[in-house]
């Protein structure tokens, strides 16, 4: 049994504190392609006044999480000791780590585990092989769920409802010719993923690269992420790359099971 990510608590209005939703949702105005911005940006971008941004961002460059020039503001490196608390804290990826390795020495090829977030898969943890340590996702990398195929194996087992529901609220991109930017095209695709309990994505993302991945469930059958490995394709065909690294990614995740 599956079940989708769980709805935030309720929430008693005297506990709000809308200062920190905004102060929240000013660090996360800042992306690749607004990695400066003035005050009006930064309040265009989350729903503020220039006024109220600008109160905002000085605060956090007070802080250290922001740096300025007066005019533009930008990220410090503080603000990865927020993601680290995530890292340092959670039991997810320290439980999984050992047996990412394990991934790792039976396919040479990098292994990662991903967790659902709003649009985007997560990656929280990571092996590297000797030959491509440097490359692929670095943990924190949060790409669109359908393009990756651990996002497509979290969407499709949480269910028919839950992965209808995400696509009802989503606007689908394509990043290259072979994007599945159809909805119903999507459908269809985890409706076979759904069927047969893996997925694999090929140059959705990301020429050339294809990703393999099987769902995470805990002791208790509920999906919590997805193992995958990303590779470049090179010319192994798709039959011949799943039947060398899914097995692997199967036994590990019925491993993984037990200790989740």
């Amino acid at each position: 049994m599956t079940t989708p990510a769980p709805a935030p608590p309720a929430l008693d209005k005297r506990d709000w504190i809308a200062g920190l939703e905004k102060g929240l949702s000013v660090i996360e105005a800042f992306d690749a392609e607004h990695a400066r911005l003035t005050a009006s940006q930064a309040g265009q971008r989350c729903g503020l006044t220039r006024t109220a941004a600008r109160r905002y961002l000085l605060t956090l460059a007070h802080l250290g999480y922001v740096a300025t020039d007066g005019k533009l503001f930008w990220l410090t490196p503080r603000v990865l000791r927020l993601g680290q608390s995530y890292l340092d804290s959670a039991r997810l990826p320290r439980t999984v780590q050992p047996f990412l390795q394990r991934v790792t020495a039976g396919t040479q090829e990098i292994a990662y585990v991903a967790v659902l977030d709003g649009d985007d898969v997560v990656y929280i943890a990571r092996s590297g092989t000797h030959r491509n340590l440097n490359n692929g996702y670095g943990l924190g990398t949060r790409v669109q769920a359908q393009v990756t195929a651990a996002g497509l194996a979290i969407l499709a087992m949480q269910g028919e409802a839950a992965a209808d529901a995400w696509l009802a609220q989503r606007e689908l991109k394509a990043f290259t010719s072979h994007s599945i930017a159809s909805k119903e095209r999507l459908r269809l695709e985890l409706a076979r993923v759904r069927a047969q309990g893996w997925a694999l994505s090929e140059q959705q993302l990301e020429l050339n690269y294809r990703g393999i991945a099987v769902p995470l469930h805990d002791h208790h059958g509920e999906l919590v992420g997805a193992l995958n490995i990303s590779m470049p394709m090179n010319h192994e065909s798709s039959a011949d790359a799943v039947a060398r690294v899914l097995p692997v990614l199967q036994e590990t995740a019925r491993a993984m099971r037990k200790l989740l």
